[in-house]
């Protein structure tokens, strides 16, 4: 009986599903957690034993992400394909060994995610290009939140000292939100209450019911500035994490006389998944003057 040649199945091409600007976004900060995490002073076992179970965590949270990032796990598994803790000499290793061997292994998953990162863009995509369709929430949003000091600005150049809208305060930002969100969005239902935390129940901004996505407002003033405002940002993570129709959080804080000294800080910072709720926190302020 003649033999069938059969063809060996072509193996599956790795894409990025998620848009590049994102998926950039994503592995950058697991990037500066992880240099965070090589920058540690060790120097006891006790020590090393808290950095490995942050380096763990680190690196399984690295991998998944990996994994959700592209449509193969080719990369999650490259990331991960690394030998274990390696020491010089079969005899017990002594702390400073194994200190050295932690210290290496870190340097070494950092190169090889670096080393992804760089690649992004020479990579496939089959997500939709968010920077350039307004029906991706959370990339509509930031668009808006982005120009809002340039719209706040314009709204208050009129001729003949016609009525305006001045911006004093955090109802004032909500107000405007709104209406500029009617861009992008149908269904934007304001003031819906969320889910009791920390003995306490309160109002969500606005739900955007079809999109899953949440979005609070906040507006520094004297007295309120970075502490302040992302001691609160903390409380509303932690709230709407418990939220059913919430499954993206987008923290828009409009600083429009600079009194955060480090937005860019405080946005990388706070913008982490939490669970299955993606976070992003927007600054928008007099010196982020730009045309996105």
């Amino acid at each position: 009986m003649a033999t069938r040649n059969v063809e060996p199945k072509e193996k599956a091409r790795t894409a990025l599903v998620v848009p590049l600007v994102d998926a950039q976004k994503a592995i950058g900060a697991q990037i500066n957690n992880g240099k965070e995490l090589s920058a540690r002073k060790i120097h006891t076992v006790e020590e090393l034993s808290e950095c490995r179970a942050s380096y763990d965590t680190w690196h399984d949270y690295t991998k998944e992400l990996l994994r959700r990032i592209f449509s193969t796990d080719e990369l999650a598994e490259e990331f991960a394909n690394v030998l274990g803790f390696a020491y010089s000499y079969i005899r017990t290793p002594t702390i400073e060994e194994r200190i050295t061997a932690f210290q290496s292994k870190l340097r070494r998953d950092l190169e090889r995610l670096k080393s992804i990162c760089e690649r992004l863009p020479l990579i496939p995509s089959t997500a939709v290009n968010s920077q350039t369709d307004p029906k991706m929430p959370i990339n509509a949003i930031e668009r808006i939140a982005r120009r809002f000091h340039l719209i706040t600005r314009q709204l208050r150049e009129r001729h003949e000292n016609r009525t305006t809208l001045d911006i004093v305060d955090e109802y004032d930002v909500q107000y405007l939100l709104h209406a500029l969100l009617r861009l992008f969005f149908d269904d934007i239902r304001p003031e819906e209450w969320t889910p009791s935390y920390a003995g306490g129940s309160s109002r969500m901004d606005f739900l955007l019911k079809s999109e899953k996505t949440v979005v609070e407002v906040k507006k520094t003033r004297r007295g309120i500035g970075a502490k302040e405002i992302g001691n609160q940002l903390l409380e509303d993570i932690g709230r709407y994490r418990a939220h059913p129709d919430c499954r993206a959080l987008v923290c828009f804080v409009y600083d429009p006389e600079g009194l955060i000294a480090n937005p860019d800080g405080l946005e990388r910072d706070l913008s982490q998944p939490v669970n299955d709720m993606a976070v992003s926190v927007i600054i928008g302020h007099k010196g982020r003057l730009v045309s996105q």
